[in-house]
């Protein structure tokens, strides 16, 4: 059991760190729109590069963050079963679903997504717009890099949902799979 909870603080300290930098992302996004905002309308000039800029860092705080979400158990879900179940029912959801739906989905984005990054980084892939913005291809890796974060995750949600089961008792259900002390 101790193997457990130490492999889900290894995985919830990655991914807590990938959260953090979703954070920062999303301070400098902020920072990034209200400068293209304030530009375009207080004096009449936008950039291409700006507007690409913003896409792509909201494009990052998800992909970054999604893990950090799963960590937390924050993710958006209908509870109407789920609330009134038992820990050890809760843990056999999320153990099934974990298994069927979360790790087939990162699989196959990342079996798919890593030729194209690979393409795009031989190729050194630009933005197609004027003015746009060059390596695209860093901007591309985030997609196999967020959803490696997302498998770690979820191996790290079966452990604690094994561990779960395995403690048999209503009185420990774990908080998404942090890093924090209990």
């Amino acid at each position: 059991m101790d193997a457990l909870r130490q492999f889900e603080q290894v995985i919830g300290k990655v991914s807590g760190a990938a959260g953090w930098l979703a954070g920062c992302l999303c301070l400098l996004m902020i920072a990034v729109v209200f400068i293209d905002v304030v530009s375009r309308y207080a004096f009449d000039s936008g950039s291409i590069a700006m507007q690409e800029l913003e896409w792509h860092l909201f494009a990052a705080v998800f992909l970054l963050g999604a893990a950090y979400t799963m960590r937390e158990d924050a993710n958006v879900r209908v509870d109407v079963f789920y609330t009134k179940m038992s820990p050890g029912r809760k843990a056999i959801v999320d153990i099934l679903g974990t298994v069927f739906f979360v790790i087939p989905m990162c699989s196959l984005i990342l079996w798919s997504a890593y030729d194209p990054v690979i393409y795009s980084y031989q190729l050194g892939e630009v933005s197609m717009d004027p003015g746009g913005l060059p390596y695209r291809f860093a901007f591309k890796a985030l997609l196999p890099i967020g959803y490696f974060l997302v498998m770690l995750q979820s191996l790290a949600v079966i452990s604690k949902n094994i561990r779960i089961l395995l403690a048999g008792s209503d009185t420990e259900r774990l908080s998404g799979c942090s890093d924090k002390k209990k």
